[in-house]
Order: C-alpha cells, then structure tokens, then sequence
C-alpha cells in the first residue's frame, strides 16, 4: 500500500485511535486479515469470523511488526477502532485508489471471471506495472484488500468482481470505480440465489452502469455472443467494444480449431490488424477469455502482435483450474476442481473430449451448487453431454446430485458400466486406482464444497515413486 499515517488513516475511515503514542506513524506494509502474513509495517484488520476472532491475534501482530490493527474495539495496542471494519477496509481502499489514479479495469460474469482475469493481467503487465486479485478474492473483503495492494509504480489495476445478489457489484464498484468494465456472460451460476437469468443479467450489468462516459474515458467490454451481455450496451454511457466469435465483434477470433492436445489455436483480428495465437490453457472456452482479455488491452494502447504474444506465452496462474499434469505412467490429470456451474461443466468435458483423442478418458465429477430449482435438470442435462461426447466413464461422486449425474448418462445411452455412482471422494480414488491404464484422461471437476481436488492430488501421487511431470 502507498504509505499513510494512522492518523489520516483514522480520519478517513472514521475511526478513532486507541494506544497509539504517535499518530504520524505510518503504515508502509501491506494491508492483511491473515496474521500470518503480518509484516513490517503492515495494517492488520481484525475480522470478527465464525471460527476465529482477529482482535485475538492483536498483540501478536504488533508484535511481529504490524504498526496497527483496524478494529471494532480497543485491543490493547496500537489501533484504528470503527464500529464496521468491512466498511472502513472499503472506505480505506476507495481512498487509495482516488489518489493513486491507477487505471482500473474491473470485469464479471457467471463463468471464466478468475481465468480471464489471469489472462488480462498476464497481458497487461507486459506494458507496465499490474496488479490483481489474486485467485477469486472477489467479495466485499478481498477486493479492496486487493486494491489497497497497489503502489505508486502501478499503472493497471485488474479487480474481479463476484455477485450473489442484486447491488453487490455496484458496491463493489463504488469502492473501486473502474475505467474499463468486461462482462464476460450471464449463465446459471448461482441462480438459485438470483432466482433467474434475467436478475443474473441485472446484477451483473450494474459494473458498465458504473462506467464513466466516454467523454470521460470510460469503456464497456462486452461479449458479443451473450444476447443477455450484449443488451447492456443500452445500460452504459461508455464507449462500447464488443468481443466473440461473431462477426460483428470488434474483437473477434477466426479459424478457431484445437491443436491434438486440446489447446486453442486461432487468429485474432482487432481493428488495428490480425495475429495468430497459439495458447498454452486446455480448451475451446478459453478463446472467448482470450478475446476478452486482448480487447481490454487493444482499450489500453497494445498492439495486436504484443497481445497475441503475450496470449500465447500466458499460463494458469490460480490452483485448480484446468490444471493438467501427467504421471510418468502417461496418465493425464486435469485437474479442474476449484468451482463448478453448468457452463464450465460443459466447457470443461468438451476440453476432456478434446485431450483425449484416441485415448480413454474419464470425467471423475461432482455437485453443482447453487442451482435452486434448476439443479436437477442441469446435472441431468451434465450427465447426457458426456454421453454425447464419448467420454469412457462417468464417475458421479457425491449424494443427490451425484445420481442425477448418472441419470442423465444412463437416460442419454442407456449406459451400463460406463458410469459409476461413489459416495466420496476416497471411493473415487479407490476405484480409479484399481481401473486406470496408461494413456488415460482424467477430468476432475465439482463446486468447491465437494472437495474433489484431492482426487487429483491422490491420483498424481500414485504415479511411479510418485513423481509428476507437469506440463
């Protein structure tokens, strides 16, 4: 974080100091929740948790070099005490930004926000300094933890905004107030929370009413091909640039194909010229990422030939997502299990499909959650696509939704032993220890709470002395 007194620290947040011997003292180290990563100089915001109460790591923290501790009450050392320290961390963050003047892009959409997010960044910081939110801290707490990670050397500002409700982007928004806004699609995550794809589209379309005019600079991303994300151009009065595979895109991908290991291969057009690309992720989606992240940098002054450079040279950089590795056997693990909805279900077991021509392949998935009403007809409908796509074996991994996983297989193909129903996640790996051969593909993939990362990580330590060779 830029360097700011406790004193004006208090004055912006509202807070009053408490065993503060001098107020001019200034907090120069990073902002934190986690005493863990105190170090010297930091703020330490005491969050109050279901499990854990910060304000009892207070003494330790300054102890190990925090100048100060943001907190709801006196604790004993020095520190800032507000009555809401969620508000106050926001009001901090919305500070800095102000006087860092950092050009900040902000994106959102249902499915592929933290891959893209990783791409743009990636791309960006070939420009110039760049921060980013790292995995998906894209709530209430770790955006403006994000933000206040920002120094006078950055020049890019790259914020990832979640939603599970109406108004929550456009607070978000107005913590952080973004120059250039992406939506990327409005699908079915989490739409037993909004209640429909309609509220999905109204939540989400709340990041380009943010936008300033483009008078002002201001500048609205859009998918091309989501109807849904395209009719939020009337909702801003930025400038528009649309991205897709449609034609009419700004920003647009041609002769798209996959190379024999899955991975994407195109060239992409932008109004100042055309380049090929060659990625380095798994998977058809990551075209359309790809072009969401090349049209924010074609906004902020990159050629196309740096774009698709940086777009091919450009890896994963958050755990669990398409994560592929092989075991000296041959075995491939994609590894795909941070999160989970419909669409990168799909998205995910067409890149299965992709991988593993002439091999055979597995798709080791999981609930989806969060689906209210739809959540029956979505695994269902999961289940018939990997029929459709010839995935080998379907292991459904779980309770309920499991089983509406190997409802739709058996309905699609009247499969047999092509699909298999386990109550865990240990069940899973058991069987796959006994089954696999070398050669075959594995994708694992499930909502976060199902835990199905350790399938992978079991799998991979099964390998000869258990060695991986990571691609």
């Amino acid at each position: 974080m830029i360097a700011l007194s406790l004193a004006e620290i208090a004055a912006v947040v509202g807070g009053q100091t408490h065993d503060i011997p001098d107020p001019s003292a200034q907090v120069t180290g990073p902002v934190v929740r986690d005493s863990r990563e105190v170090e010297p100089g930091s703020l330490f915001v005491a969050f109050v948790g279901e499990h854990v109460d910060g304000h009892d790591y207070a003494a330790a923290v300054v102890e190990a070099g925090a100048a100060a501790v943001l907190a709801s009450r006196p604790v004993g050392v020095p520190a800032i005490v507000v009555d809401d320290v969620q508000a106050a961390l926001g009001a901090l963050a919305r500070h800095v930004v102000h006087k860092l003047g950092t050009t900040l892009v902000a994106l959102t959409g249902s499915a592929g926000k933290t891959s893209t997010k990783d791409l743009i960044a990636q791309v960006l910081r070939r420009k110039a300094p760049t921060v980013f939110t790292p995995g998906s801290l894209n709530n209430e707490i770790g955006l403006p933890l994000t933000a206040l990670s920002a120094t006078e050397e950055t020049k890019f500002l790259v914020l990832e905004m979640g939603a599970r409700g109406i108004g929550h982007i456009r607070y978000l928004a107005d913590l952080t107030p973004p120059k250039v806004g992406l939506v990327l699609n409005v699908g079915t995550a989490h739409i037993g929370e909004f209640g429909g794809r309609e509220q999905i589209a109204q939540a989400k379309g709340e990041l380009v009413e943010s936008l300033p005019p483009a008078s002002e600079g201001g500048t609205a991303i859009l998918n091309a091909d989501d109807p849904l994300v395209r009719a939020m151009a009337s909702r801003t009065q930025a400038k528009v640039v649309l991205f897709g595979e449609s034609g009419e895109a700004d920003v647009r991908a041609e002769n798209v194909r996959l190379t024999d290991s899955g991975q994407p291969v195109f060239s992409l057009r932008t109004p100042s010229g055309c380049s090929d690309v060659t990625m380095r992720l798994y998977g058809e989606h990551h075209v359309s990422n790809a072009l969401a992240a090349a049209a924010v940098a074609h906004e902020l002054g990159m050629s196309v030939e740096e774009i698709a450079t940086a777009l091919s040279e450009a890896g994963s950089l958050s755990r669990w997502r398409m994560e592929v590795a092989e075991r000296p056997d041959g075995v491939t693990i994609v590894n795909d299990a941070y999160n989970a909805n419909p669409e990168s279900m799909r998205a995910a077991l067409r890149a299965l499909a992709a991988m593993g021509r002439g091999r055979r392949t597995w798709a080791v998935l999981g609930k989806m959650a969060e689906l209210g009403d739809e959540a029956l007809a979505e695994h269902d409908a999961v289940g018939r696509l990997a029929v459709r796509l010839n995935v080998g074996k379907l292991v459904a991994v779980g309770g309920r939704e499991a089983s509406w996983l190997q409802l739709g297989a058996y309905n699609e193909g009247s499969w047999g032993e092509e699909s298999v129903h386990v109550s865990d996640a240990q069940a899973a790996v058991d069987l796959l220890r006994s089954e696999l051969r070398p050669g075959d593909v594995v994708l694992v993939k499930a909502s976060r709470s199902v835990g199905l990362e350790s399938v992978a990580q079991a799998l991979l330590a099964t390998g000869a002395e258990g060695e991986v060779a990571a691609r």
